[in-house]
């Protein structure tokens, strides 16, 4: 696998037109402006695309849309860490000839619900038949939950949850494309609606509409492209269950399976990591996968944030975007950890102040699918 380290490459990346609450677009429609953005970005032609990765639409309708014909599409559903997955099945993809230019593509009218794909479910499933009959209040439930757990076992506290709820609202007072923008203190997130115990409000990501799409190649043609490429130096995936009640521990997610090898393959430390991005469904999602990848210790998470370490000026710049807590959230968020950490790494925000991790090299992102259930973790680097 360390062949595949450095092979491929980031050479575009791009948001929907307009990304909030967008009542006037089809999903399909904020998945075409995304994927034309994007595309734009690498200074390339759709025509060029030759495979499609997409999950919630599936690739043929995805394609057929765009009017492309891919000779490598994928198809992997395993919630917001898809993307993030998509990207490292790109970079093998592409690594051993089987495509040349992918589209990785995802959108959600989240909000506004304007032909939304159709959603999985049903009592025909096991969750359907073992959770929902006794009162799981969804995916807010089931992390919650989790959450719950961590607080028991390790005296996590909902003022350290709140920690990362603020340190994202700060970064998001620097996007201008962010949702929401004000000022936010610990307090405010702690004396928030109670949604499901111990998540209030602002523990909770958005719901919002928008489309989010990355660009990958071979190294050789990224010199070629308009961007700085950003090289995938390293990825790995893990799943260890489906139903929350079936979670091995509500302590222990599946980020230790998918972590490792990526670090591996990317042949870095923790302590080369400039800037992170990790998905933020939950500010529990946070602390789980903090601790998960090794960042620090099990039942330490919540130290780690402490302090305001994750926002602007600390030494762990995490979410720089806003997360899917301040930034955008339409319903998976994965590929927007990879579009924030290129643009970090090619340091786009060069003229936006404290925007701008100050000589970012080398980004983690990470995301998580489902109920804790499914996660996928990429390193990139700048070439």
């Amino acid at each position: 696998m360390m062949g595949l380290s450095g092979r491929a490459a980031i050479v575009g990346v791009a948001e929907s037109d307009a990304i909030g609450i967008l009542p006037d677009k089809s999903t399909l429609q904020l998945v075409a402006e995304a994927s034309l953005n994007a595309v734009d970005d690498a200074g390339l032609s759709v025509r060029d695309v030759d495979a499609v990765f997409a999950a919630g639409w599936r690739p043929t309708e995805v394609a057929e849309y765009l009017g492309i014909a891919p000779r490598y599409f994928d198809g992997t559903q395993v919630g917001g860490s898809s993307y993030v997955i998509h990207l490292g099945h790109a970079a093998t993809a592409i690594a051993n000839g089987l495509c040349e230019i992918a589209l990785i593509v995802h959108g959600e009218s989240g909000r506004s619900r304007v032909g939304m794909f159709p959603e999985g479910g049903g009592p025909q499933l096991p969750a359907g038949q073992f959770e929902a009959p006794f009162g799981l209040p969804g995916a807010v439930g089931a992390y919650a939950m989790a959450c719950s757990r961590h607080m028991h076992e390790f005296g996590t506290t909902r003022e350290q949850l709140a920690e990362i709820a603020v340190a994202t609202r700060k970064w998001a007072a620097l996007n201008p494309k962010a949702f929401v923008r004000d000022k936010l203190e610990i307090a405010d997130v702690i004396d928030a609606p109670l949604i499901c115990w111990p998540f209030g409000k602002l523990d909770c990501c958005l719901v919002t509409d928008a489309a989010g799409a990355v660009i990958v190649t071979s190294l050789e043609r990224a010199r070629d492209c308009r961007r700085r490429p950003i090289r995938v130096l390293g990825f790995g995936e893990g799943l260890d269950h489906q139903m929350i009640s079936e979670m091995p521990s509500y302590v222990h997610g599946p980020g230790r399976i998918s972590g490792p090898p990526a670090f591996a393959m990317a042949g870095v430390s923790h302590a080369d990591i400039d800037v992170s991005q990790i998905y933020d469904s939950f500010t529990y999602t946070v602390l789980l996968t903090l601790e998960d990848l090794g960042f620090c210790g099990k039942g330490e998470g919540g130290l780690f944030v402490s302090g305001q370490r994750t926002a602007p000026g600390g030494d762990f710049p995490l979410n720089t975007s806003g997360g899917g807590l301040s930034y955008t959230h339409p319903g998976m968020f994965g590929i927007f950890t990879i579009i924030e950490a290129v643009r970090q790494l090619r340091h786009d925000y060069a003229d936006h102040g404290p925007r701008q991790v100050a000589d970012a090299v080398i980004g983690l992102v990470h995301g998580t699918g489902g109920r804790l259930s499914a996660t996928g973790t990429a390193i990139l680097g700048r070439d």
